[in-house]
Formats: C-alpha cells, structure tokens, sequence
C-alpha cells in the first residue's frame, strides 16, 4: 500500500532541505545513517479501545510502512525495527501465532513496495525459531529484493541483544581454540564482525515510542555511541511527522564521542 506524508511532514521535510541558515539547529548537520526503533506500545493502544491487542499489531504496520517511506525520502540507508524479541516468546499462543501471520501477510505484500523504492529486506536474530511458513516468506521476500539499492530494511526476529552477544563470542572462542584467531587479534572491530548485523554501521540514532526509558536487549553493542529519542506516542500512532520529529532532535545534538564540546 503507497504511504504519502502528511502535509505538515512535508513542510517537515523542506525545513531539512531547506536553506541552511545558522539559525536552525539542524544547520549543516548530517542525517543519521543508521536509525533503529523499538515499536512499542502496540498492546497498550488496543487496551486503550478495548480491542485485542493483535489489532494493536496490525494497526503498528501501518506506522511501519510510514516510517519506511519517510526514511527512504531523506535517503537514509538503514532502517532496523525491532519487530519481535526473544522475550516475546513468553506471550500467550494465541498472539504468537497471529503475529506470525501477520508478519507472513506484511512479507509478502510489501514486495511491490519494496522494488518500486529500491529497498531491500534483510533480518537479524535466531530466524531458525521462527514458523517454517514465516521463514519460507522471509527467506523469499530477501531474495525478491536483493537488488535493492536505496535502503536496508532489516527485521529483528526472535532477537535479543545478549544472545546476539553469546553467539558471536562462542563463534570466536570455537575460532580461538582451532588456532584461527589469537588473543592479540580480539579487537573490538572482530566482536563487530562475528554479530547479526556485521557488514552495517552502527545505528546514529535509536528511536522508542511509548516513552518508556529502556532498551529492552536490543542492540546493546551497537548502540554504544547511539542518540536516543523517546516519544511518548504508542507505535500505532507513530507516523512520518514524529520520524521527521525524531531526526530534527538527532540534528539538533552535539554528537561528541567523548571529545569536549565543539565551538
């Protein structure tokens, strides 16, 4: 389904292309390449309306395909959402298995979206867990957009951020004990390369909805040097003008990486 912006997004949007002047905070500061966000608040926002909370899910793809649109506008080349964690698990069967088909459904039906805008699909995390028929749609939608040269658009499926950890330090340790790597060689940049998301850069920006101030073990690594910026808009709510929001708060910030403060 086509996503166009809000009018207000728009004016958002030309604020930051617009004529740089130094009164705008935002003035000649780079865009993030990397945004994550943590979709939450979807269940709350079902409760809110006395609704199954699989109503609040399915309404949060419409926040997802906004997101997506306004992301590939700016041209920012990675998007990574945290879709479904190794916590969620623990939830009720019921609901699992109506998010898998929605997430099968979405999978499937966005292809068409997806080649048009150039975006490719990609996803971290313990995939194997997942229903065959979800991994089958997942594994096919990938290979459908592949060429996507635009934007990445990865899914965090059955992801946790110290399962992520564990994983990547037994494969350097199996690595380590086979004589392939020394000690002297385990630099942070070779912890980098044995994660999920080896090949990306870290994300500039992690954005949360539902105003909660956690990180919920995702991308605990890669998040060292990330912005954060939490909203308190429920996921279901979330729509291209609080992204927009979202990115003038990044550009506004002195990004320091623990040199003093620029002039």
């Amino acid at each position: 389904m086509p996503y166009h912006p809000s009018a207000e997004a728009q004016k958002l949007i030309d604020r930051l292309v617009g004529d740089g002047s130094a009164e705008q905070p935002w003035a000649g500061k780079p865009l993030p390449k990397h945004v994550a966000i943590i979709m939450d608040g979807n269940g709350r926002w079902a409760g809110d309306r006395g609704l199954p909370r699989i109503e609040g899910h399915r309404e949060g793809i419409q926040s997802v395909r906004a997101v997506a649109q306004a992301c590939r506008k700016l041209e920012i080349p990675y998007l990574t959402l945290y879709a479904f964690s190794t916590e969620n698990w623990k939830r009720p069967r019921t609901e699992i298995a109506a998010l898998m088909k929605l997430l099968r459904d979405f999978l499937k039906e966005e292809i068409p979206e997806m080649l048009e805008n150039r975006i490719r699909l990609d996803s971290i995390g313990n995939i194997k867990k997942l229903p065959l028929y979800v991994q089958h749609q997942l594994s096919k939608t990938s290979r459908a957009t592949k060429a996507g040269d635009m934007m990445q658009l990865t899914l965090a499926l059955s992801y946790g951020s110290r399962d992520e950890i564990t994983q990547a330090v037994k494969k350097i340790a199996r690595k380590t004990v086979q004589g392939k790597i020394k000690e002297s060689q385990i630099t942070q940049e070779l912890v980098s390369e044995h994660l999920f998301t080896a090949g990306m850069p870290d994300p500039d920006l992690m954005i949360r909805s539902s105003g909660e101030l956690r990180v919920s073990n995702y991308l605990l690594w890669q998040i060292a040097y990330a912005e954060i910026h939490v909203t308190p808009v429920l996921w279901p709510d979330f729509r291209d003008i609080h992204f927009y929001q979202a990115i003038l708060d990044y550009m506004g910030r002195d990004r320091r990486f623990g040199k003093v403060r620029s002039k």
